[in-house]
């Protein structure tokens, strides 16, 4: 428990290729911070690991699926999908050096070290949204949490992947019945429609409540096939 009467101390901060990207320890919690928004800590996990789930369960049952994982973070997704031996091939996706780092070798191997040494893993240092334009390569399930939701982007570039243009290159990565799935700091009742638009079947949220506020949303959709 973290009283809301201590510090933050700021354990690394260093200037990325988006902006200054800092690691902060508050009581018992690590923090991430991107250019002085607070992005995410590892008070809870919940709807992150709903992410990785909810992509699993609306998969048709193949074996051995690959998913590509947008955004490491504190580490809560890739340590629980390398925690499934269900799963394939585990691409993690992350644009910061810094928030690789922090979990190669800094606090946040306390949350990834055994997922980072599966063989299953892969971390590309690469920006998302031109990874998922470049790619070759097709996964099963894309799980996003690059952002605090479509309308509240952690860089304006971001926004791009939240269009018609953005999720069609989501289903160009996709296999035949593969399973988008995006993190968001509140339901989007406007990104659904966006979804279903882009030709995505099956466009459903869940739902994770929080103490205060708006609950957690993870948007789910499914590319025909």
């Amino acid at each position: 428990m973290t009283a809301a009467y201590d510090t933050p101390v700021v354990l690394d901060r260093r200037d990325g290729p988006y902006g200054e990207v800092v690691l902060r320890r508050h009581g018992a919690l690590l923090q991430i911070i991107a250019n002085g928004c607070f992005l995410m800590d590892t008070s809870d996990g919940r709807s992150e690991r709903l992410l990785v789930d909810a992509a699993r369960t609306a998969l048709d049952g193949r074996p051995a699926p690959k998913v590509l994982i947008g955004g490491l973070g504190v580490g809560f997704s890739l340590a629980h999908a390398a925690a499934d031996p269900g799963w394939g091939r585990i691409t993690v996706v992350e644009r910061e050096p810094a928030v690789v780092g922090w979990h190669r070798e800094g606090p946040l191997s306390e949350v990834t070290a055994a997922a980072l040494a599966d063989p299953r893993t892969v971390i590309v240092e690469a920006d998302l949204v031109a990874y998922v334009n470049e790619t070759s390569d097709t996964f099963d399930a894309l799980c996003l949490d690059i952002d605090n939701g479509p309308g509240w982007t952690v860089t304006e570039d971001n926004g791009s992947l939240y269009t018609p243009a953005g999720l069609a290159a989501c289903a160009r990565v996709l296999a035949p019945g593969g399973v988008l799935a995006v993190w968001s700091a509140r339901p989007s009742p406007d990104f659904e429609g966006t979804l279903r638009n882009a030709g995505f079947q099956g466009v459903r949220t869940e739902e994770v409540p929080v103490a205060r506020g708006v609950p957690d949303a993870v948007h789910l959709a499914v590319r025909p096939g």
